[in-house]
């Protein structure tokens, strides 16, 4: 599957299962080229951190300001080099921060206050699964997890 001008998720083992919208982030170029800040000082390309994206939102080169391929590439390529200097952080200066400040640079949509909860909120409620075993994959950990808890709990009621 091609992911040209999009940002895509993939879930993070343990973390995600705990908390399904959590997961790892990535930006695709306009070729499809899916860039992802997977480390301290490191920025993947076409190998994200945590598998295969399970998620996907498709993004228009319109609301890049210039509209064009070109414009939407550079956003991504200053994002990525810029994070290949930096130090990742789980909770603040992380994938989807790098997401954000790849449209921030490209000023997406007019707007340059692109965050990752903006990211996550918008990928959650616009995104789309790659397949029914990319929703699988998101939701039925989570969805085990919760089944075995109430389990315990009605058990330990009776």
């Amino acid at each position: 599957m091609s992911y040209v001008i999009s940002s895509v998720y993939s879930s993070i083992c343990t973390c995600s299962w705990l908390f399904p919208i959590i997961g790892h982030m990535g930006i695709a170029t306009s070729s499809g080229i899916i860039r992802d800040f997977a480390g301290p000082y490191y920025v993947s390309e076409d190998n994200m951190a945590f598998g295969n994206p399970t998620k996907y939102l498709r993004l228009d080169k319109v609301g890049v300001a210039g509209s064009t391929r070109e414009m939407w590439d550079r956003g991504v390529h200053e994002a990525s080099e810029e994070y290949k200097g930096r130090m990742h952080n789980l909770c603040c200066d992380n994938c989807h921060s790098h997401v954000a400040y790849a449209l921030n640079t490209m000023q997406y949509d007019g707007s340059t206050s692109w965050n990752m909860v903006t990211l996550c909120f918008m990928l959650l409620l616009h995104g789309r699964y790659v397949s029914f075993c990319g929703a699988l994959k998101t939701w039925l950990p989570f969805t085990i997890l919760i089944v075995i808890i109430l389990a315990v709990v009605l058990a330990l009621k009776l």
